[in-house]
């Protein structure tokens, strides 16, 4: 985490707890001339709402323009984290257990850098997950070191009932 997103995070965090809502998620990220604030909230009892993103939204501005952590111009943006949510705290990893997920790795491993698969096992270690190949299963064991990306994914070959 930057310097910044932890900053953001500090502030934030009382706002989530007034609102009973969950912190995802904080990005601070350049792309073309633009930088973006996201900030990724969940409400662990319901679906998040547009309006719930609002207050979130509204809230933090008044927090980010007295205490005014960064420097450059960037737009702030409060949204829900979606179907396909990284997988980031150790809560996350347990609601996510049986569930269909999305991995990319720094390196190759047997020869792949991308997974998609459902959660097995985790621990600090590593994440297991079983993998289809054409017809057959097979269970991955992918050291935590190595991942660089982990989120929910959507299982698009289950068959619909």
């Amino acid at each position: 985490m930057s310097k910044i997103t932890e900053q953001v995070e500090q502030m934030v965090l009382p706002i989530m707890e007034e609102l009973n809502l969950e912190l995802v998620d904080i990005e601070f990220v350049k792309e073309g001339r633009n930088w973006f604030l996201r900030v990724y909230v969940d409400n662990p009892e319901a679906p998040i709402d547009i309006d719930s993103c609002a207050v979130v939204s509204e809230k933090l501005s008044e927090v980010l323009d007295k205490n005014d952590p960064i420097e450059q111009n960037y737009f702030l943006e409060v949204s829900s984290p979606g179907a396909e949510r990284p997988l980031k705290k150790e809560k996350d990893f347990e609601k996510a257990l049986g569930s269909f997920i999305y991995i990319k790795t720094y390196e190759p491993i047997e020869d792949e850098k991308e997974f998609e698969g459902y959660l097995n096992a985790y621990d600090d270690e590593q994440v297991t997950i079983e993998i289809k190949i054409k017809t057959r299963r097979k269970t991955i064991a992918i050291e935590r070191s190595k991942i660089a990306v982990i989120r929910l994914a959507i299982d698009f070959s289950a068959k619909l009932d």
